[in-house]
């Protein structure tokens, strides 16, 4: 179940309010992406999700109709009385608890129950799309399973893989944490109002192993600074950092370019400044 375009439209009517610019806000109505979204979250009673944007609460909905327990953050607190009329219902019961903050300033031990492990759910603007979800994979470890809706070339920036022209900075951060790929593609039309930029589904599934502390903020620094110019070799954009014996000792060539240097490569670059 998902709201229709002609139902959205009702709702907005009926509070008297429009989509906001400055939040990007685009409402998803479209019930079979909806059941897709819901599909390739993997998630039922006894589960636990957050969805970051609810807005009219469309994918709210068929999230809630699984049965799993949901957290919903939306920053707008003009959707807060409309959302409430799509899915008071699930809030009343307990199983669905809304939460008015801005998903980048939230204090997330507010949400965040200590020994649970939580799904994230989403459909992000493109503006926050990328360091939301880098900010939150590196600081809290219990969002384990994501499916997100994000701007394509967003999207495909954080899954490119080394030697591809999108590969760059939030490629290599997100393969720190997760693997991630794409599932599907978003058309414009299934949004109101229509945005003028396509979307797409990513899957980002939270690595299993253990980190080295103070890995990954090396690893950052590194990765800032050769993408910063890449098109240097690694051993021009480097020369102030380590050396080229130091680069050779762990088995990378100087001369490559960072596009060139998978996740492992950039873990072993980071021992050296360790």
């Amino acid at each position: 179940m998902a709201l229709t375009r002609a139902e959205i439209r009702q709702l907005l009517d009926d509070f008297e309010m429009g989509p906001s610019r400055a939040l990007g806000q685009n409402f998803l109505c479209d019930a079979g992406m909806v059941d897709k979204i819901v599909r390739l979250a993997r998630v039922g009673p006894g589960d636990h999700v957050i969805e970051i944007g609810p807005g009219l609460g469309s994918l709210t909905l068929g999230l809630c109709q699984t049965g799993v327990a949901v957290v919903a953050v939306e920053i707008d607190r003009y959707l807060l009385a409309p959302l409430r009329q799509t899915v008071g219902a699930y809030e009343r019961s307990g199983q669905l608890t809304i939460i008015n903050d801005d998903a980048m300033t939230l204090d997330w031990s507010r949400v965040i129950e200590p020994g649970i492990e939580y799904s994230v759910v989403a459909n992000l603007p493109y503006n926050i799309a990328t360091p939301l979800i880098l900010d939150l994979l590196a600081d809290q470890p219990a969002l384990k399973r994501w499916v997100v809706m994000v701007q394509r070339e967003a999207g495909e920036r954080l899954v490119a893989q080394p030697g591809s022209k999108t590969y760059g900075i939030p490629s290599v951060l997100l393969a720190y944490w997760a693997e991630a790929r794409l599932v599907g593609s978003v058309p414009a039309g299934l949004f109101f109002p229509r945005p003028k930029v396509e979307s797409v589904l990513v899957m980002i599934e939270r690595r299993g192993d253990s980190r080295v502390p103070g890995e990954f903020d090396r690893l950052a620094r590194l990765v800032r600074t050769t993408f910063g110019q890449r098109r240097k070799m690694l051993r021009r954009s480097l020369s102030g950092v380590m050396t080229v014996q130091a680069m050779e000792a762990v088995g990378i060539d100087p001369t490559a370019r960072p596009e060139q240097l998978s996740i492992d490569d950039w873990i072993r670059l980071a021992t050296v400044t360790a």
